[in-house]
């Protein structure tokens, strides 16, 4: 299966694309879109939008995995983030592309087997898991990677529950 792991954001958006076959993870290719400060904000999310109907496109996914929105002390950033959100959902779900959502809590634990896991940790973790020399740059590119990995594990962990019964 292909997933693309998002970190979503209106500045930069990461994203990780990655094959899962026989509980192996292959990577295919991760980035960022990234859009200026100085846009309005209505173009950078069309900027996000159009740039991940590309990625989208070109790869093809077949599973989308994002963070589950959280809000945090400011709420100005969260509702900026909600909607940047809402334009990389919409692209997703134009194409028919499973989409599921996780909390920061499930990535850690499903990367490095603990909840409370620091990002660090978890960088490192990602880096370790996919086979690669350093952790991506930036953050956000690897973040979009965990998530992809926490898919994968957790996809595959349902459906086993269903083959063992």
């Amino acid at each position: 299966m292909r997933i693309i792991g998002i970190d979503p954001g209106y500045a930069i958006v990461g994203f990780g694309i990655l094959d899962y076959i026989n509980s192996k993870f292959s990577v295919v290719d991760y980035g960022a879109i990234t859009t200026d400060k100085d846009t309005p904000f209505n173009d950078r999310l069309t900027e996000i939008y159009n740039d991940l109907c590309y990625v989208l496109d070109k790869y093809r996914p077949g599973f989308l995995s994002i963070e589950k929105l959280y809000f945090q002390n400011n709420q100005k950033t969260a509702i900026d983030v909600a909607e940047a959100r809402g334009v990389i959902l919409l692209a997703a779900n134009q194409r028919k592309i499973d989409i599921y959502e996780y909390t920061p809590l499930q990535v850690k634990q499903s990367i490095t087997g603990y909840g409370k896991a620091v990002k660090k940790q978890v960088q490192d973790m990602t880096r370790r898991v996919l086979g690669l020399s350093e952790v991506p740059k930036p953050d956000d590119t690897a973040d979009a990677l965990a998530m992809a990995i926490c898919h994968g594990h957790c996809y595959n962990s349902q459906m086993s529950l269903y083959t063992n019964k």
